[in-house]
């Protein structure tokens, strides 16, 4: 972020470092850089990110190891081939050339595998690693040179608001600023208590195991004069790297573990390069697979297990964005895979900054999209576990996942279920999305399809056409509801929508726009009377869309917008 500040030209920036550069979970990070995403947003993040690693050294004078290496990901289903096609779909879209390719090809680009159970694999040429540290002070040297200052072994220890500005508390002095910015990785959730916000996250035990030189395989990058591809097992559930002439293997193991995560484990003051211990109980069904899949493995010996800290939010997307209510401040943090983000996410960010807007949809990683319910402590870790544990699933459209559930329930929701509402869960609220008669298949595995002829069709479809020939009653636990009321209100909302404000009396759906004729959210207006209108959106839009509102009502504006949801 302060490298892409300093290249829009804000280079009056600080940034402040509790200890040494990369001392959290950078220093002890793989440094994959894949582009792969089922999120089309991280997509255009990791994309930008290959394409500014690649000219960075030359463009900061900094060298950097970044290899190249392209990626093999691979399908044991043809469900894991149809997101693959889905992934080519989006990423030819956005200009990268990854393809969807047979067993032959797999063998050409890998020669060392084993094909079994194999349907297919997605080939990603942009994939690679890079080194996180040389990374990390190429950045921070490009942000030098264009006048950023980095203050190191300067931790925060509180922040407060004097005259419009921010007043910086730290042990070699205050900083009065405009802005400021919580970039504190896994320990976002202490900094954010200094601004009265309960950041959702927690923090993860990731394992990587490095082995020892395997002849064959040096041999091989001799030859060819390139090392393998990056290999992903995603069905089982790893990735397996060659590091020069030995291996890298990383399981995302279902049997995982938090850390940090009760009074008993309390984060320590100072965790400055330092690991866990080794669990390697955890990943010896992973360990037994990759040798099975790529037998030379299993003639080297394990010179290193890493064992290190990763936050996550409770869905696995950083937060990146304005921070939820507090004036000036922005978030860039609770990154699972920085390295790979890291250079897109500067990007986004530095545009909020200096912007207030950024050129790419990123809804999937503004902090608003989590609202107070979600930083209850004993939710962000069954939400974490359950993320990092289905690192590689498949994001199936009707699939809902069992963790963290029933936060809120609307008052019928037992009358529902007693109905057959099949739930899932919006921003916390348990929110039925069909109705199942006896006999329809409502197991969990049934939903682990992109097929769209489960039980539920045919429910939605009767649905529909009931309340289009006749009428119906529809529950609305969670939707986010605020009251538009006084002189002028109803002018003012006609110059934020595209379409026609409704009479009194009236309900209509309306469109909000920002400067560029991109659409930000839509709500529906229910008008009471010519001076009060009650707003409704999205269960998860409550914090986006009343800020949003909000920032764009006159300062001195008759009427008022209350938050009655």
């Amino acid at each position: 972020s302060l490298y892409h500040l300093c290249r829009a030209g804000w280079t009056d920036c600080v940034l402040l470092e509790k200890n040494e550069l990369t001392s959290g979970s950078t220093w002890h990070a793989a440094g994959n850089v894949p582009t792969f995403s089922s999120s089309w947003s991280l997509m255009n993040m990791q994309r930008y990110s290959t394409e500014l690693y690649r000219g960075l050294a030359e463009a900061v004078d900094y060298p950097m190891n970044y290899h190249v290496t392209g990626s093999l990901r691979l399908a044991h289903t043809s469900e894991r081939v149809q997101e693959f096609q889905r992934a080519k779909g989006m990423g030819r879209y956005q200009g990268m050339d990854i393809d969807v390719v047979g067993l032959d090809e797999i063998k050409r680009r890998y020669p060392f595998i084993e094909t079994h159970e194999l349907k297919g694999a997605l080939y990603d040429p942009s994939d690679g690693d890079i080194d996180p540290a040389q990374l990390t002070q190429a950045l921070a040297k490009g942000a030098r040179d264009m006048g950023a200052r980095i203050i190191r072994f300067c931790p925060v220890t509180g922040v407060r608001r004097e005259n419009g500005e921010w007043v910086v508390e730290t042990p070699q002095g205050e900083i009065r600023c405009e802005i400021v910015i919580n970039a504190a990785g896994y320990r976002a959730a202490e900094v954010g208590k200094m601004f009265g916000r309960e950041v959702p996250m927690m923090v993860m035990s990731h394992q990587y195991i490095l082995f020892e030189e395997i002849p064959e395989l040096a041999a091989w990058t001799k030859e060819q004069g390139h090392k393998l591809p990056l290999l992903r097992d995603v069905d089982t559930s790893y990735y397996l790297r060659q590091e020069k002439s030995g291996m890298n293997l990383g399981p995302y193991e279902r049997n995982c573990r938090a850390h940090w995560a009760t009074h008993n484990d309390p984060m320590p003051e100072d965790f400055s390069f330092q690991l866990f211990p080794d669990d390697l109980d955890r990943l010896e069904h992973y360990l037994a697979d990759a040798v099975a899949r790529v037998p030379i493995l299993g003639t080297a010996g394990l010179s290193k297990v890493i064992n290190g800290p990763i936050p996550y939010a409770p869905d696995g997307n950083p937060l990146i964005g304005p921070m939820p209510g507090v004036p000036n401040a922005f978030e860039a943090c609770v990154f699972t895979f920085g390295i790979a983000q890291g250079g897109g996410a500067g990007k986004v960010l530095a545009e909020w900054v200096t912007g207030g807007q950024t050129e790419w949809d990123m809804w999937s990683c503004d902090p608003r999209r989590f609202t107070s319910f979600a930083s209850a402590p004993d939710y962000c870790v069954a939400k974490g576990m359950e993320i990092y544990g289905n690192e590689y699933a498949i994001q199936f459209p009707r699939h809902a996942w069992p963790e963290g559930r029933n936060r809120k329930l609307s008052p019928l929701h037992e009358r529902v279920k007693a109905l057959g509402g099949q739930f899932d869960a919006y921003n916390g609220w348990e929110r039925a999305t069909w109705y199942a008669r006896p006999g329809d298949d409502t197991s969990e595995e049934a939903t682990l399809t992109f097929r769209r002829d489960g039980p539920w069709q045919r429910a939605v479809r009767e649905e529909c056409l009931a309340v289009r020939d006749a009428a119906g009653i529809l529950d609305l636990p969670g939707f986010s509801r605020f009251n538009l009321e006084g002189p002028g209100a109803a002018e003012w909302l006609a110059l934020q929508v595209t379409g026609l404000v409704p009479k009194p009396g009236r309900i209509g759906l309306v469109y909000f726009s920002d400067d560029k004729g991109r659409i930000v959210t839509e709500m529906s207006v229910v008008r009471h009377r010519e001076d009060l209108m009650t707003l409704i959106t999205a269960a998860v839009a409550q914090w986006h869309d009343f800020e949003w509102l909000k920032s764009r009502m006159p300062a001195d504006a008759a009427f008022t917008l209350t938050d009655r949801t």
